[in-house]
């Protein structure tokens, strides 16, 4: 279970006094303890991935804003976390995978055009949940839609 995986690998990382390391899984401990909380109840390792994945994605993005503000020493503080919280999720698909399900999607929901991207989205999104960053699925399907 990835919660005890985080928990021990606390411990190491106090042990070995990894500050970076430390204070990234407590960051990650707090929003899952904040999720089950909201939640009334304990998280899948689904959900706990899904969770990790929004962490990422909210990292990717404060790297690009402290990268456009000039702040490459906040940025690269974020790079740090975000390697430390993608060793957590599961293997990510690669775009040569994540293109070829976009295409089967495409084929089987029966979309043409951009105006089918919330036809295709949909099924797509639940099918990769916690395997490949949204953004990435789509730009994909607009590249195949030719939008």
């Amino acid at each position: 279970m990835i919660k005890e995986q985080l928990n021990n690998d606390l411990k190491e990382a106090m042990r070995a006094k990894e500050a970076l390391r430390r204070d990234a899984i407590r960051m990650m401990l707090t929003a899952l303890k904040n999720a089950e909380i909201e939640q009334s109840g304990a998280l899948s390792d689904e959900e706990v991935a899904v969770l990790l994945q929004k962490q990422a994605k909210q990292r990717r993005d404060s790297i690009t804003a402290y990268e456009q503000g000039g702040r490459p020493e906040l940025a690269a503080a974020e790079q740090a976390e975000l390697e430390i919280i993608e060793s957590y999720l599961p293997q990510q698909l690669s775009e040569e995978e994540i293109r070829a399900i976009v295409r089967a999607t495409i084929e089987r929901v029966g979309a043409t055009s951009a105006k089918d991207i919330g036809k295709v989205m949909g099924p797509l999104m639940g099918q990769m949940r916690g395997k490949a960053d949204g953004t990435l699925v789509q730009r994909l399907v607009r590249e195949e839609l030719g939008a």
